[in-house]
């Protein structure tokens, strides 16, 4: 993602779908809002990657990555391996829900993380009672753990390791 996206991240954010599962569902951000909480550069030096996802030319989802130890504020305080990271996204349509369209995404940022030889792991965690989300996981080779309570409540804590050479 790119300074350039950040209207159309925003204009996203809005969306029912999107914000029944991402973010505060109560507050919604205003265009200045968004890109102070989005631009790359501030998303940087929070340890985190934003991501557009592209299919035929067209943009399709908002995905990120993000280094989970040493996060603060409640989160991952556990978490002592330096290699791995978590991710998240959503579809920017509701009309792409449904269509596998979410569970390419997800694929696409196992196989671009795992490229990086000190990532051990990927973890997730979407809401328990976003059962569409977590199969898409499920159907990207993520396993459920555990229930975890995080800053925004309980999350279905899951994980995907390195894949081991053949």
């Amino acid at each position: 993602m790119t300074e350039p996206d950040i209207p159309l991240l925003h204009e996203w954010l809005q969306r029912p779908h999107v914000l029944e599962w991402w973010g505060d569902r109560d507050e919604r951000l205003t265009p200045a809002q968004t890109r102070a909480k989005y631009l790359p550069r501030v998303m940087a030096e929070e340890r985190v990657t934003p991501y557009i996802a592209m299919l035929h030319g067209q943009a399709i989802a908002y995905a990120q990555s993000y280094v989970p130890i040493g996060c603060g504020g409640g989160w991952w305080e556990e978490e002592t391996d330096p290699g791995v990271r978590g991710i998240d996204q959503f579809l920017s349509e509701d009309t792409h829900l449904g269509r596998g369209l979410g569970t390419q995404v997800v694929i696409a940022m196992v196989k671009l993380l795992f490229q990086d030889p000190a990532v051990t792991k990927i973890q997730t965690d979407p809401d328990p009672a976003n059962l569409r989300a977590i199969r898409c996981y499920e159907k990207s080779g993520f396993r459920r753990v555990k229930i975890v309570v995080t800053p925004d409540g309980p999350a279905q804590y899951m994980l995907q390791e390195r894949p081991l050479p053949t």
